[in-house]
C-alpha cells in the first residue's frame, strides 16, 4: 500500500502544482487513499520531494529528480525575468542581474535550467544574481536576450 501511495503521490507532483501536504493529502484521497497529514509528510521525506519557486511568492512539490526544464523552461525564465528583473549590468563576461529581496534565487535556477549555452553558471545571493558568460564576447548579446524577455 505504501508503495502504491507513494507512486501515487510522484504521479500526482509531476501532473500538476501542488503546493501544500494538505492540497496533497486532498488528492490522494480522492484517488482513494485513506491518509493523514502525517502521513504525507512521512512521504515527502522519504521520496525526497523539493519545493519550486512557482509565481506570487509561491511554492510547489517536484520530484527531485524532475528537471525544472520540463516545468516551463524558457517561458518560466521569461516569466520570472519579466517580473523580477529591476536592474542589469555587464563587465567583461560577468553579468549582474538584481530583483528584489528574496526573488533572485529562483531566477537563478531558472536561468541554469535555461540551458543557454553561453551562460556557464550562476551564483544567487538573496536579490542579485552574478551570470557568467563564455566567451566574454557573448555578453552583449546575453545582456541582450535578458532585455528582450523583460520587455515581453
Amino acid at each position: 500500500m505504501k508503495a502504491q501511495r507513494q507512486a501515487k503521490i510522484l504521479e500526482l507532483v509531476r501532473e500538476r502544482i501542488i503546493e501544500t501536504q494538505e492540497e496533497l493529502a486532498a488528492a490522494l484521497r480522492t484517488a482513494g487513499f485513506d491518509v493523514t497529514q502525517a502521513t504525507v509528510s512521512r512521504d515527502i521525506k522519504e521520496l525526497g520531494l523539493i519545493k519550486i519557486p512557482g509565481v506570487n511568492n509561491t511554492s510547489y512539490y517536484a520530484a527531485p529528480d524532475e528537471p525544472l526544464v520540463r516545468r516551463g523552461g524558457e517561458d518560466r525564465l521569461k516569466r520570472l525575468v519579466r517580473l523580477s528583473l529591476t536592474d542589469i549590468n555587464a563587465s567583461e563576461n560577468l553579468i549582474i542581474i538584481k530583483t528584489p529581496p528574496g526573488e533572485a534565487q529562483g531566477m537563478a535556477s531558472a536561468i541554469d535550467q535555461a540551458h543557454w549555452p553561453e551562460i556557464i553558471g550562476t551564483v544567487a545571493g538573496d536579490d542579485t544574481i552574478l551570470i557568467i558568460v563564455k566567451p566574454k564576447e557573448a555578453t552583449p548579446q546575453v545582456m541582450q536576450r535578458f532585455l528582450e524577455l523583460a520587455r515581453g
